[in-house]
């Protein structure tokens, strides 16, 4: 089965001056693949001068409304972005991966949750599918967004926004934080730092009754809210963030110590499946990552970012000791049963047997 598919161009919509809403439609045929879970993102691939680039974008949409819409900001020397912002026309075809992603809890249509969400510019786009599922699908649940801009001018899906906050009175609520303009009350202009999160804590949102955090933005914000909600009384498995960037190591990294001296030019085995098809080959120990090794040898192997932040070449290892250099995107426990993130998976003992099937 192909890993990507066509989607067609229905829709462009001009959300700010450098962003754009665009609708897409799969084939009858490859329909039930594009189901999504709100708050899970598209992979896109495309020729640029001869050369394939890929970039995920997450889906904005509920799952109840019955389309498929990324949000696309244009990002300063952004090839993909700039392309869609200027370029793209209704009609064209896009490839995409069926959706992909964690950044969800299940939803249970019976409880009464209260959620809270931070985001911060493009960050909004998964938390805006969350938002809109959750609040239509759990009826006795709540919702709370702390939203970060530049200035107004710069705020995607502002009436929108503003549109949920009429339908579903009472269940959702948005504070816009805006770092270049002055607004009436002092606490909502400026950057989140922990001082600002901790007078949002004390005065409008009462974190004791918090279910789970979303967080989608810039990595130095994220950081910062993660931690202030950890220090006023949340656990970890109460927080879930979404990356698409980063410059800062992530989270546990399946370690083991390296032998000091060891042979640089060795070689490792490796065995992977995917699709229900295996391979095997021999790659570097030292050097070469197994999602490299594994395209060098002909592999379509799912990958998008390669800089351990999206998931989207998660596989598991079934026999054999590797370290990752960075993880921002598997949990703890991911890492624990043993999932790797293959872009920054290499290999420590001599054959490795890796399935991206499980």
């Amino acid at each position: 089965m192909a890993r990507f598919h066509p989607l067609t161009v229905t829709d462009i919509r001009r959300e700010t001056r450098d962003a754009v809403v665009v609708t897409l439609t799969p084939s009858a045929e490859d329909s039930p693949a594009f189901a999504f879970t709100q708050g899970q993102y598209l992979t896109f691939r495309h020729m640029f001068d001869g050369e394939e680039l890929r970039r995920s974008y997450s889906i904005c949409a509920g799952t109840n409304e019955g389309c498929l819409k990324v949000g696309i900001k244009r990002v300063d020397g952004g090839c993909f972005s700039t392309w869609a912002n200027e370029n793209l026309k209704v009609g064209d075809t896009l490839e995409a991966m069926p959706p992909m992603g964690t950044f969800f809890t299940g939803l249970e249509p019976e409880t009464a949750r209260n959620y809270l969400g931070f985001a911060g510019g493009s960050g909004i786009t998964p938390l805006l599918s969350i938002i809109k599922t959750v609040l239509a699908r759990e009826p006795h649940s709540r919702f709370t967004l702390v939203y970060a801009n530049r200035q107004i001018s710069s705020i995607m899906f502002r009436e929108e926004l503003e549109d949920l906050k009429n339908l579903y009175l009472g269940r959702f609520s948005v504070l816009h934080v805006l770092k270049s303009e002055a607004q009436d009350i002092d606490l909502f202009t400026g950057r989140i730092d922990a001082e600002k999160c901790a007078a949002l804590f004390k005065h409008w949102i009462d974190i004791k009754s918090i279910t789970t955090a979303f967080i989608c933005g810039p990595e130095p914000m994220m950081l910062t809210i993660a931690s202030s909600l950890r220090d006023h009384g949340l656990r970890d498995d109460q927080i879930k963030f979404e990356l698409f960037a980063s410059s800062q190591p992530g989270r546990a990294r399946r370690r083991v110590e390296i032998v000091a001296g060891a042979d640089h030019g060795a070689m490792c085995e490796a065995t992977v499946t995917l699709d229900g098809t295996t391979r095997t080959f021999k790659f570097p120990k030292h050097g070469v990552a197994l999602l490299d090794a594994a395209i060098e040898n002909a592999m379509d192997v799912p990958y998008a970012c390669k800089g351990g932040v999206c998931s989207t070449c998660r596989a598991k290892i079934i026999e054999g000791e590797a370290e990752m250099e960075i993880n921002h995107a598997l949990e703890d426990y991911e890492v624990r049963q043993g999932y790797v993130l293959t872009c920054q998976c290499f290999p420590l003992s001599d054959r490795i047997v890796v399935s991206y099937d499980q």
